[in-house]
């Protein structure tokens, strides 16, 4: 799976203004960190070792959260029937949209629903092959959750957590990438591909431009480019 190539290898701003937790991954940090997750099951499979199936469903998580923009709180609580067709993109089967039924909710209210429509092919193929074929091997087929423990519970937040940081920190990645980082690199990369920024805003359930903002950091460089100027009006009103 590459999610990095010539074409869309973009420098990233290195003089962050905001909180240092919403620094995204660079595409070529990225790359490294999904392999390394995927090289984990490898390993575990060679070694005949228990804990092969989380460290598969570990990585797919790691997918889904960057390949859907997603919370780690509203990708702990997904259920496998939140996946769903969508009719404009019937290359994705069962898995065009996801529909996030927990997203963060203003004080006083309940969580927020969001639909937010598949976009990345990889990312579906990997969600796809996890739910059929490497998910029941795990039992319990009456649970709901999509991420299920070896002991039939649901995944929590601070097992993504663990996780995450085990892989970050086995690969000396920057202690500032934390699992939101992903969400924050979704939205800056679909950015700096030129996806039309409303577009991006609803996907990751803001409520207004100017709150995206903080989650985007595209270079000055890339936004004066003429792949940044041709890419734009082809994705506008998507």
């Amino acid at each position: 799976m590459a999610v990095c190539h010539e074409w869309n290898t973009i420098a990233h701003l290195n003089d962050y203004e905001v909180d240092p937790e919403a620094k995204p991954f660079t595409r070529e940090q990225l790359q490294l960190f999904l392999d390394y997750a995927d090289d984990q099951v490898e390993r575990a499979l060679r070694a005949k070792r228990k804990g092969a199936l989380a460290a598969y469903r570990d990585a797919t998580l790691f997918k889904v959260i960057y390949g859907w923009g997603l919370r780690r709180t509203e990708t702990s609580k997904l259920d496998v029937v939140d996946f769903g067709r969508n009719p404009q993109a019937r290359q994705f089967g069962r898995y065009g949209t996801l529909n996030v039924r927990y997203g963060k909710a203003k004080k006083g209210q309940p969580p927020r629903r969001r639909n937010v429509l598949s976009v990345m092919d990889w990312a579906v193929e990997g969600v796809a092959d996890y739910v059929e074929n490497v998910r029941p091997r795990f039992g319990f087929p009456d649970h709901p959750a999509l991420w299920i423990t070896e002991r039939g519970g649901r995944l929590r937040p601070g097992s993504i957590n663990d996780r995450f940081e085990a892989y970050r920190d086995a690969l000396k990645l920057p202690k500032e990438l934390v699992p939101h980082s992903l969400r924050h690199s979704y939205v800056t990369h679909l950015t700096e591909d030129g996806v039309d920024r409303r577009f991006i805003q609803q996907q990751v359930g803001h409520e207004s431009d100017s709150s995206l903002a903080i989650y985007t950091h595209v270079s000055d460089d890339f936004m004066n480019t003429s792949l940044h100027k041709a890419l734009a009006p082809a994705f506008a009103g998507a």
